[in-house]
């Protein structure tokens, strides 16, 4: 198989993966707590990535990385998994699936402004025009949220949407300074030590895991939201020829996430949630190949 369709297939995997974890996120959040969701979640990724190291023979690469790069690992460690998905999985608590998807998703909008105030640059003129498609897209699918279950949506919930996509952003920036560390290596060094900061939360948090379809739900939100895609990307980014394509697939995934939030949870997916979503797809779209640089999750 050519290298160009191998491509295809991881990005296509990828994408089929983060399409049905928001689903996943509101079906264990029914039997577990956030916090008991990320602890599983979190320790199945790492034995996920310890496998695939132990495959790949990449464990001597740990030796190689410096003092500095092990304590920005604790540091990166902190804010994802634990602090990013904590807040991530309460607003999925407190929100519809369809409402909390599609706000998180515009972290890129929130990545530029944080890069112009870390870089004290300004932002391209351009770049105000996709901000501004994609922050009418996040008003409209708040503003529209009211109709779908006949009662306010706490704000509390939105502003917690708000916060998981900018907590990203900033793990985005910080995670950039390892980008020359393999992507199997890096992973697996930031939920090494999310997964002890998470263990060594236990003594003070509590917890309950006799739930098994619980605790099979979050092993799954591990695999396929926070280990496997990844993995399947980098690879997709290795093999092809064309990397626009593959970070355009990437598109595609909030748009398949509605589909099996209506199919599996049953929630009615409201004009206003399409609409919002697609400002703030074209608003990225827009700054990514319009009017500037060019990243990928």
């Amino acid at each position: 198989m050519q290298n160009s369709n191998k491509a295809i297939i991881y990005a296509g995997l990828s994408v089929l993966s983060w399409s049905t974890v928001a689903t996943a996120f509101k079906l264990a959040l029914q039997l577990q707590t956030h916090f008991e969701m990320l602890l599983i979640a979190s320790c199945t990724a790492l034995v996920i990535l310890a496998t695939v190291m132990t495959f790949q023979s990449k464990w001597s690469s740990l030796a190689l990385l410096s003092t500095k790069q092990w304590l920005l690992y604790a540091l990166i460690g902190l804010l994802n998994p634990v602090i990013y998905y904590l807040v991530l999985f309460k607003a999925y608590a407190l929100l519809p699936a369809q409402i909390a998807q599609p706000i998180n998703y515009s972290w890129p909008i929130l990545l530029l402004i944080l890069i112009a105030i870390v870089s004290h640059q300004p932002i391209p003129h351009k770049k105000y025009i996709g901000m501004a498609l994609s922050l009418g897209g996040v008003i409209i699918i708040s503003a529209g949220s009211g109709q779908i279950q006949q009662s306010a949506i706490p704000v509390a919930g939105l502003l917690l949407a708000l916060l998981s996509a900018l907590l990203w952003a900033g793990f985005w920036i910080v995670n950039k300074m390892n980008q020359n560390v393999d992507n199997t290596v890096n992973l697996f060094a930031i939920f090494l030590f999310g997964s002890v900061y998470l263990l060594i939360a236990t003594l003070f948090v509590p917890v309950n895991l006799t739930s098994n379809n619980g605790f099979l739900a979050s092993m799954y939100i591990g695999a396929f939201e926070m280990a496997i895609p990844f993995i399947f990307f980098s690879l997709a980014l290795k093999k092809t020829n064309n990397p626009v394509l593959i970070n355009q697939l990437c598109y595609l995934a909030p748009f398949t996430s509605l589909f099996i939030i209506h199919l599996v949870l049953k929630e009615h997916i409201y004009t206003t949630t399409f609409i919002g979503l697609i400002l703030i797809i074209v608003g990225i779209i827009f700054n990514e190949y319009f009017a500037g640089s060019r990243r990928t999750k």
